[in-house]
């Protein structure tokens, strides 16, 4: 379909697509087999420029916002997820500084953000706070000098290879949710260590782990707004990031897709290509079906938040993950399906689709912690 894209968007597809294809798809294998963080890809992307889009110009990005965010996610994620959520997870850590740091903040991180000279990473979940968000326990408490953080954060992505977090911490234990605030730690701050690195089912070329805090001492001019914001700056992020999960399903369910669709053209049994009989035809069309669907929501929810003509977009960012990530897993298991005992081997890259597949259903909000999300901005709106 025709999305209008304009020069800028059509550049940063094209880049991302081109990237993906010439450097990731090589040794997309390799990484998932080890694990490994994608140091080289992101030098390469960081060279692209692709890491300042979502920066205001003049702090060294291009100045766009979740729109081309989504673009390039999705051609990314279309060869590997894991790549994609690395790239991507780098404005989860720098979009609250850019909607909320001081001017100071602003020109002290954005610019080597913007460059790749450092990544970002974004800390709130916990071992008890996951889908319950607000019950954080990681305490950050005020002493003469600095705040000093105590505890942890767990599942992290791009923990350990990122060198900026911005961390959810509880300021005051006694108020919940307008307890939280959020501070930028930086690697190497004394008591800020890390712990076990994830092994995951899929993304594996994604770096998951456990950020430990031992009495870390932060300085006061890097907490990013004011103090018992954090929750709030926390859920407005995920309004704005939301719809690049939607995006990253998108781009591995039309990865699934077109490996599925190139199985059955050139797969022949009793005599002809598996892509003639009609209970494969059917498949496909479905799949195909459902991946424009998905892309349609996702671009126009990411447009409506990035036009500012809406109080919330939360309905809309829930909405469009909840429907790409169902199906990114459909298409993926279609996928395998299609290709038969070949795309169950690690030969091929079905059986990492949809392994790959499965984490957009659960991060940034499991499907049915959105679908109450959904109801209840429903509820407002009707």
């Amino acid at each position: 379909m025709e999305y209008f894209l304009d020069e800028l968007q059509t550049t940063v597809r094209d880049l991302a697509r081109t990237i993906a294809e010439e450097k990731v798809l090589p040794v997309r294998a390799e990484l998932d087999e080890k694990e490994e963080f994608p140091t080289e890809i992101m030098k390469e992307i960081a060279a692209a420029g692709l890491f300042g889009i979502a920066i205001p110009e003049e702090l060294g990005g291009i100045g766009g916002g979740a729109f081309e965010l989504c673009l390039a996610t999705e051609q990314l994620a279309r060869v590997c997820g894991g790549t994609a959520v690395t790239y991507a997870a780098n404005f989860l850590g720098a979009d609250i500084l850019i909607d909320n740091g001081s001017e100071e903040q602003k020109a002290r991180f954005l610019p080597d953000i913007a460059s790749g000279a450092k990544m970002c990473a974004f800390a709130i979940t916990e071992e008890s706070a996951g889908s319950d968000a607000a019950a954080v326990k990681t305490t950050a408490v005020k002493t003469d000098k600095c705040y000093l953080l105590n505890g942890s954060k767990r599942f992290i992505t791009n923990g350990g290879d990122a060198q900026l977090y911005t961390v959810i911490v509880c300021t005051d234990p006694g108020k919940g949710a307008r307890g939280l605030s959020a501070l930028i730690v930086e690697k190497g701050t004394p008591g800020f260590t890390f712990g076990r690195k994830e092994k995951k089912m899929g993304i594996r070329a994604s770096s998951t782990r456990e950020l430990l805090f031992d009495d870390c001492v932060v300085p006061f001019e890097n907490l990013i707004g004011r103090e018992g914001m954090g929750f709030f700056y926390a859920m407005k992020l995920f309004e704005k990031s939301r719809p690049g999960i939607g995006a990253q399903a998108v781009g591995i369910a039309q990865g699934a897709f077109e490996a599925a669709l190139d199985h059955a053209r050139n797969r022949v049994q009793f005599g002809e290509p598996v892509f003639n009989f009609q209970a494969v035809q059917h498949m496909l069309a479905n799949m195909a079906m459902d991946i424009e669907a998905a892309r349609a929501l996702i671009y126009a929810s990411a447009r409506t938040i990035d036009s500012g003509l809406q109080k919330s977009g939360n309905l809309e960012s829930a909405m469009s993950k909840v429907y790409a990530s169902d199906v990114a897993m459909r298409v993926a298991t279609d996928a395998v399906q299609i290709m038969g005992g070949v795309g169950y081997m690690r030969d091929y890259p079905a059986e990492k689709y949809m392994r790959d597949a499965k984490i957009t259903q659960l991060y940034e909000g499991t499907n049915q912690v959105l679908r109450n999300i959904i109801a209840s901005e429903l509820r407002k709106k009707y």
